[in-house]
Formats: C-alpha cells, structure tokens, sequence
C-alpha cells in the first residue's frame, strides 16, 4: 500500500463485518465508519481510496469468513479491515471454533498477500457477561500478536470514552445503547484512518513485522 501511495496510484480497502460495519445506528450509509473512513483517507491521501463496504448485521465469525474468502478470490485489495468478535461473545461461540475462525480468516488474507488489521469488540452499557466478554475480547488481541497481523482496540476506545464520562460514551452510540451513532463511527473512522496513516509510513524494509496498534481515546 506505501508502494501505491508512492506512486499515486488508486488503493483498495475491504471493510468487512457485522453491524457495526454495515453501518447499524448511523443515521444513512454515509455516516457508516467505511465511508467516513474514505473520505478521511481521501483528503489525507489526496488520491484516489475506495473503502468497500461489506459488513453484514448479525454474522459471526464463521458467516463472514465464508465472503471474506470468496471477496479475496474474485477482487484485489491492499488492505483488509476486520471487525470481529461481538456475535461470537454474546452468542455463545465455542472459543476454540472462534480461534480457529479468526486463524483461518488471517490465513485468508495472507494467501491473497492482503495486510490485515483486525478491529475488535465493542464496549457497550449493559454487557451481561463481563468475564466471558473480556476473554473474547483479549483472544482477539492474542491472536493478532501471534500472527503479526495489526490491532485497532476499539474496545479499549470505547471503554476509555466510558471511563471518562458515561454521558460521553452513550453520545458515541446510538439510541440501543449498543451500536454507535454518527458521532461514534465519525471518531472511530478518524482513529482507524490515523492508524493505517501510520502504517503506510513504514518503509518496505521495515514492514516485515505488522504492528499492533492499540486505540486510545484522544479526540479527533
């Protein structure tokens, strides 16, 4: 993607997911954190960034894998975006099929050379099973740490923002108190778009090792 970038060529972004990458809470599709994302990326870039949009409400892991695997087949990107993880938790996903789940998607990307960043669960009023939660939660980050594939902690975000101020977390989110607003997808396509900025700046030599990238709660 840096090579791309260098030569001002067009560069290819697959967000792929459930809700909150379909864009559930946002008051219309451009609102969703892939569009915003774009235009962020557009105006730091000047160049051509398409963010293709494919999340999907309600899928775990298993049913996003099943497109993510054909989407990398029929179409080139640069780069994967993967928000996973909250399906699984809250459903009752066995963790060592959720594992094998988020292998077998890095696996996925690796075959078709895509860089990869994994973009974990949200923090959300209300979560019935904190410990259960939390673990999913921390398997994610395990995971992208062994496999070198990059982390955007939107967990971490989130409960920053509550840490913070209840009132601040719940003005991020929608009026379910679980999917995010405008307000919530416009401050995490702002930090997303930072992070891959930072990625993109990394020189070829150097890029062998993806970083993990942890969100904090600055804001934009």
């Amino acid at each position: 993607m840096a090579g791309k970038l260098s030569r001002h060529e067009p560069v290819r972004i697959l967000a792929i997911g459930s809700s909150s990458t379909e864009g559930i809470g946002a008051s219309s599709p451009e609102k969703a954190y892939p569009a915003q994302l774009q235009e962020d990326l557009t105006v730091a870039w000047k160049d051509k960034v398409t963010v293709v949009n494919a999340g999907i409400g309600g899928e775990t892991a298993i049913q996003t894998i099943d497109r993510l695997e054909h989407m990398l087949a029929k179409e080139a990107f640069d780069l994967v975006i993967w928000q996973v993880g909250t399906n699984d938790a809250v459903t009752g996903v066995d963790e060592e099929q959720f594992k094998a789940r988020l292998e077998r998607g890095i696996a996925a990307a690796q075959r078709a050379d895509v860089d990869m960043i994994l973009l974990d669960q949200q923090y959300f009023p209300g979560i019935q099973d904190l410990k259960r939660y939390e673990h999913f939660v921390g398997l994610v980050g395990a995971i992208a740490g062994e496999r070198k594939i990059s982390l955007f902690s939107r967990y971490a975000l989130m409960r920053e923002w509550n840490a913070r101020s209840s009132d601040e977390l719940l003005s991020m989110l929608s009026s379910d108190r679980f999917h995010m607003g405008d307000k919530g997808y416009d401050c995490l396509a702002g930090r997303v778009a930072q992070e891959i900025e930072a990625m993109a700046q990394v020189p070829v030599a150097q890029a062998d090792t993806a970083p993990r990238t942890v969100a904090t709660a600055d804001a934009r």
